[in-house]
């Protein structure tokens, strides 16, 4: 089929295109910034279409046979008012276009209850497409799970930074969370139902938000999390706490924690046994959504890779402060050495050579590590100019070698996290070389953002002195 995707940039969109490719259909993207799918990896597969659901239409659903709706306005003031006008106007367009069906992912929620704005704006946006002409399919989802979510992100954050969590009444509401692979095999398998309906869709498990947030934490394996209740703690309050606590941006927190004063259970399963499959738990949803950022995969959160089977790790487009803390330490030296002999250097870096940089906090680190039962700076390395993935190099493990251009590390020393040592040598086109060095620190818990904070007023004497002297060891053999 034809499909448009509208909020391909967006959290759930930029997931959905890909998958909707994979299952042979052809699709267009109305979105505002065309330069924000510019380095998606499926960039060149689609057709990409400027423009903006509230201005004209015509041209982007001409032969389109299914819409798909992914957007809202949440940082919008009027943003109810807004979501209803850009509905009715694609609902027109739509009708216009002869499409076949507009499918919509909306917000689960309950009956015979004043909503809260948010679910009452994403209710109306619903029975926009309902009421028009053009078939629609509209999905009510609770809580997302995958990283981007910004609803899991708020559980991601408030467990890992707060050993201690001080939390008001409504985080005993039930809820009935899905993982963000099973909306998206739902969406892209709607594209079939000819029906002009609601469906809800929630994974198998109920939970409250508080369960959540514990059971976050004993997959995420961090120690037992300690609860205060606080019964004044309003739904407004709650957000300024989710600000100060979580980057997470108050426009988008405040509406969510008001809908969490409502309980959001699935009251219907009927889409299970027209798209029949397995939802994942909500535990195996956050493993999921936890396991992007660990070992070489830390790599795709910069780079961008993304393929149709994980759904759940971080892409370019989603917001800076999704995918969980990631803390980095970057620097760059210029040499006038070749490549291939600056290269020459960090190939032979540990070991009986060292780190390039204060060997004393090198060797305190190492005597440390040994202490608290980690292996220290004992190991060495096996050959003095050569090294090879899966080799130990003192208390780091060579991940990745590409000869010549790149060497990153995995730290193996006894830290509250993981982290990675990352060093790249570029040519400079025939006037010598660029060292790049990046160190990158997954925190796990309170202690690991203590630990980083502690140990980054070393970072200059340390990071920098190993920039700068594998730069002059490099210029001091020019070849």
């Amino acid at each position: 089929m034809r499909c448009l995707v509208t909020g391909a940039t967006g959290y759930l969109g930029g997931r959905l295109v890909p998958r909707l490719l994979a299952e042979g259909h052809e699709v267009r993207c109305l979105v505002r910034s065309p330069e924000k799918l510019r380095d998606v990896p499926w960039a060149d597969q689609v057709e990409i279409v400027e423009g903006d659901v509230l201005g004209d239409l015509d041209d982007a659903m001409r032969g389109i046979e299914v819409v798909h709706y992914l957007v809202h306005s949440l940082h919008s003031k009027d943003f109810a008012n807004a979501d209803r006008k850009a509905a009715e106007n694609t609902a027109k367009a739509a009708e216009r276009a002869g499409v076949r069906r507009i499918v919509y992912l909306g917000g689960l929620h309950p009956s015979n209850t004043e909503l809260s704005p948010h679910l009452a704006s994403r209710k109306e946006v619903g029975e926009v497409f309902l009421r028009s002409r053009t078939q629609a399919v509209v999905l009510q989802a609770a809580v997302i799970i995958g990283s981007g979510s910004a609803s899991f992100e708020m559980v991601r954050y408030l467990t890992e930074r707060l050993p201690v969590m001080v939390t008001p009444r409504w985080v005993h509401n039930r809820i009935q969370p899905i993982a963000v692979r099973d909306v998206l095999r739902y969406l892209v398998e709607a594209t079939t139902l000819r029906q002009n309906r609601t469906f809800d869709v929630g994974g198998p498990d109920v939970l409250t938000y508080l369960e959540m947030m514990l059971r976050y934490a004993e997959v995420a394996g961090l120690p037992k999390r300690r609860v205060l209740p606080v019964p004044v703690l309003t739904p407004g309050l709650s957000s300024h706490w989710v600000n100060l606590v979580t980057p997470v941006p108050r426009s988008i927190a405040r509406p969510l924690i008001e809908s969490l004063v409502h309980e959001v259970v699935c009251r219907e399963n009927d889409i299970r046994e027209l798209l029949p499959g397995e939802n994942v738990g909500y535990d195996k949803a956050v493993e999921l959504a936890l396991t992007k950022i660990r070992d070489a995969d830390v790599e795709t959160r910069w780079s961008g890779a993304s393929t149709p089977g994980a759904p759940s790790e971080p892409l370019p487009t989603d917001p800076d402060w999704s995918g969980g803390s990631v803390y980095t330490d970057e620097r760059v030296r210029h040499t006038h050495a070749s490549p291939e002999r600056l290269w020459e250097v960090v190939e032979g870096i540990g070991g009986e050579r060292g780190w390039y940089s204060f060997p004393l906090a090198w060797a305190i680190r190492g005597w440390l590590d040994r202490l608290v039962g980690g292996v220290g700076l004992r190991r060495g390395r096996r050959d003095p100019h050569r090294l090879n993935v899966g080799e130990a190099l003192d208390f780091w493990r060579v991940e990745e070698v590409e000869r010549g251009r790149l060497l990153r590390l995995r730290a193996e020393m006894k830290v509250p996290g993981k982290a990675w040592l990352e060093l790249r040598v570029a040519g400079n086109g025939g006037h010598g070389s660029t060292y790049r060095q990046r160190a990158v620190f997954v925190p796990k818990g309170l202690a690991g953002h203590l630990y980083w904070a502690v140990v980054w007023p070393f970072h200059g004497v340390v990071f920098g002195g190993m920039v700068r002297n594998i730069a002059n060891e490099a210029e001091l053999h020019k070849k």
